[in-house]
């Protein structure tokens, strides 16, 4: 397992991420898509993230990244959402008929946690700490 480290820790981070257009509306193409990918992988280098994986469907994205322990991701996800809101309506300005009131995003959003564990080994390792062996 490939760990990241700084100065005080060692960690591995991975989150799935899935934003959601308002009311589900069904606006994202191909273009959309590689744009708001950009959009993202611009931002995310002054939050500690990395893309590790993107895709999309007609009315939402998911994204696989990998964080610091210093990432506030709740700043970055304003971020994000906010700039590309703007800059998908300016440089697709069609797109802004088929949204509600103007609105590009969910204010909602899905964050996971990933591992290379399952979680019940996990579980099971905590249970077991402690016990003496044989």
């Amino acid at each position: 397992m490939d760990l990241d480290s700084n100065n005080h820790s060692v960690f591995l981070l991975h989150y799935h991420l899935i934003l959601v257009v308002k009311y589900r509306r069904k606006v994202i193409n191909d273009s959309i898509s590689d744009r708001l990918k950009e959009i993202f992988e611009y931002i995310q280098i002054n939050y500690n993230i990395t893309l590790k994986e993107w895709n999309h469907d007609k009315d939402h994205i998911h994204i696989l990244m990998k964080t610091h322990p210093n990432t506030e991701i709740s700043k970055f996800l304003n971020a994000y959402k906010s700039a590309s809101s703007r800059l998908i309506k300016k440089e697709f300005p069609s797109i802004r008929q088929q949204l509600w009131k103007e609105y590009f995003w969910s204010k909602s959003y899905c964050l996971l946690t990933t591992g290379e564990v399952p979680i019940e080994v996990i579980k099971k390792y905590i249970e077991n700490q402690g016990e003496k062996g044989g």
